[in-house]
């Protein structure tokens, strides 16, 4: 970033999360050539890990925005260390990225894929945010015996799940059940408060999600106390996955996103 009298002051390297096993997993802080028009907490999903929000982290940076892409705890090392984790920590993680950037003084937005959107959702019912984006969010997981989980953690570790070979670095290839478990308890607790979220939501969620319920996204949506919110569902060929490339329809999410952004910062 270019020395400048009203730039805010740079996040201190040694305050980001320590290095996980791969290093394009790790926590990163993207600057913009031209002062900061606002700043963008980017929280990766369950079982991922910083990797798949580089592409919008990019985006945003190149539009002028101060970009910080958060490690959740237990993510990006190894499936036995996620399986001890509880939602807490990740929201102290995510807690932890929202202070270094308001720190700076710059508006904070954020941006959350599947549970990472849940995680902001936490904190933006005691937090001030600019702006949200939410991404695949749900109430609901789709696997019918996800109601027994807290029940079936206690015989069976992890659930399996195929994996394609490029993906493999930046994703585990099981689930931990107890992981599962706090995605549960974290629901429960937002719920009762997505009527104190006021600041401005956008939704994007797809009808070919096979790994949530995309209908309780709608319902998240609705319950939200947010006065400026848009909802938006793609068709059939998208998935779950919105941050990635690997998003069919990946170009439209970015610009849907980044236009709603720049509308908030422009006071639109």
């Amino acid at each position: 970033m270019p020395e400048d009298s009203a730039a805010p002051p740079a996040i201190p390297s040694e305050k980001l999360p320590s290095p996980p096993v791969c290093p394009e997993n790790r926590p990163f802080l993207l600057e913009p050539q031209q002062p900061p028009k606002g700043a963008a907490l980017l929280v990766h999903g369950f079982t991922a890990s910083p990797w798949e929000m580089r592409p919008l982290g990019e985006a945003l940076a190149a539009t002028g925005f101060l970009v910080l892409g958060v490690l959740l705890p237990g993510h990006g090392t190894t499936v036995a260390d996620l399986a001890g984790r509880r939602y807490e920590e990740w929201l102290a993680a995510v807690q932890e990225g929202y202070g270094q950037l308001a720190e700076t003084g710059l508006p904070v937005f954020g941006v959350g894929m599947s549970t990472g959107a849940l995680l902001l959702l936490a904190l933006a019912a005691r937090e001030q945010f600019a702006g949200l984006a939410l991404l695949s969010p749900f109430l609901r997981l789709r696997h019918r015996l996800a109601p027994l989980i807290g029940l079936l953690r206690h015989v069976k570790r992890h659930q399996r799940r195929r994996l394609p070979e490029h993906l493999a670095p930046y994703y585990y290839d099981r689930r931990p059940l107890n992981g599962i478990h706090q995605i549960r308890r974290l629901i429960r607790r937002i719920e009762p408060t997505l009527e104190s979220v006021i600041a401005p939501v956008l939704v994007l969620t797809a009808l070919g999600d096979r790994t949530v319920d995309a209908a309780s996204a709608h319902r998240l949506y609705q319950r939200l106390g947010s006065p400026r919110k848009e909802l938006h569902q793609f068709d059939a060929e998208v998935g779950h996955d919105l941050a990635t490339r690997g998003n069919p329809r990946w170009e439209e999410t970015r610009e849907r996103l980044l236009d709603f952004f720049s509308g908030i910062s422009a006071g639109a």
